[in-house]
């Protein structure tokens, strides 16, 4: 194979790199050439910004235009889709080989996910033994832009033994998959982004987002709520969006609580915790109810204003009375919202009879949601979970 050289380059692990430097910042190229390469190196500096980003919005048009005329002709057959998934008895089992195989899977997750279960069933494998995942009561879906893909077309006939509701995703009704098929979503013609009209593009494109619509409709139909979708993400960034109060909250073991008609003195003196402690004591009333919260800040600002005198009374004069606080069973996400917009450090967390059952404190919620802060804190941390009021001396005398 020939390459030609051209300025800036340089070779490494048996392969060419070209790299042309920009001119004006307008021009750029970086060409990696391998030993199975196609064709010779081309002059990089013939590549210029607005040519890209002119053919990638081409694409992308081209793409979103396609899915728009699907949209448009949906009718009555997606009605039946939607149903026959609705009031599947077994599992939505979703087939492609290929790209679309590929698309299936994403679909079959999508559809596990928002409550539908689903599998996916590869074609090729299917005729060596998986066809046993399939019973009566399933559905499939199916995915071939063509209709006519040698690996479906073998298992058609079983699936179709087997008494089982068949739904097509397929550029026609007439195809050899069409015709195998009790429900056909037609994807029509359609013509793929890439220059030579070849590779899957606006066809998995228009297969993947006929399938969220299939999934997210259906989810939609069954009512899937914020708390069912939680049960099935308990991992990850998003399970922690999704989980509850109850699963971060530092116990009362692990929080100083006291009576509100206690002084200052004896609150920090004797409700003492052993390890590491949250910046404020929740504090009661007679009854066992959250009747206010004092922070340490609060115990800083006293000293501060040289009013050590007020350690004496009780603490129920110095409170933060009625402080804001979540119920357990809460979302996390509410709770960090509301610390957020409160900017407090500390928020106590109460059972429905408004009795504390433990605290969430700003240094557990730093480590356990880092990706979502930036989105929902401010930029600056609260240094308190008081409010700036403290007693007048001379409304003590």
């Amino acid at each position: 194979m020939m390459v030609r050289t051209l300025p800036s380059t340089y070779r490494s692990g048996g392969r060419v790199q070209c790299i042309g430097r920009a001119v004006c910042g307008q021009t750029f190229a970086l060409a990696v050439l391998g030993k199975n390469a196609y064709s010779p190196v081309r002059n990089p500096f013939s590549i210029t910004m607005p040519d890209v980003l002119s053919l990638g919005k081409k694409i992308l048009r081209q793409e979103a235009a396609a899915l728009c005329r699907i949209a448009d002709h949906l009718d009555g057959r997606f009605l039946q889709a939607v149903y026959h998934i609705l009031y599947c008895e077994g599992n939505i089992a979703v087939c492609g080989i290929g790209k679309a195989g590929h698309i299936g899977k994403k679909v079959s997750a999508t559809f596990s996910s928002t409550g539908s279960p689903s599998l996916f069933l590869h074609p090729a494998e299917a005729v060596h033994g998986d066809l046993g995942q399939i019973k009566r009561g399933d559905t499939v879906l199916v995915f071939s832009q063509s209709g006519e893909t040698e690996e479906i077309t073998r298992i058609l006939p079983t699936l179709r033994s087997f008494r089982i509701t068949i739904i097509a995703v397929t550029a026609s009704e007439h195809s050899t998959l069409g015709r195998s098929a009790e429900i056909v979503l037609p994807l029509g013609k359609l013509t793929e982004a890439d220059s030579l009209g070849l590779a899957p593009s606006t066809s998995t494109a228009a297969m993947l987002a006929i399938g969220d619509a299939l999934a997210l409709t259906v989810a939609e139909r069954r009512r899937f709520q914020a708390d069912d979708f939680a049960k099935f993400h308990p991992g990850g960034a998003l399970g922690r969006k999704l989980s509850l109060v109850d699963e971060h909250l530092r116990s009362l073991e692990r929080c100083r609580i006291a009576p509100d008609s206690e002084t200052i003195r004896n609150v920090f003196a004797r409700h003492c915790i052993s390890g590491r402690r949250s910046g404020a004591v929740m504090l009661t009333d007679a009854p066992g109810h959250l009747s206010g919260i004092f922070t340490d800040s609060d115990l800083a600002r006293l000293f501060e204003k040289r009013d050590e005198h007020w350690l004496d009374i009780p603490i129920c004069r110095v409170m933060t009375k009625q402080p804001a606080a979540v119920k357990r069973g809460s979302k996390m996400l509410k709770a960090v919202a509301l610390m957020a917009e409160k900017r407090i450090s500390e928020l106590p967390v109460i059972d429905e009879n408004g009795v504390p059952v433990g605290m969430i404190d700003i240094t557990d919620v730093v480590a356990a949601f880092p990706e979502i802060l930036p989105e929902i804190l401010p930029e600056k941390l609260p240094e308190s979970t008081g409010r700036e009021i403290m007693p007048k001396r001379k409304a003590a005398a």
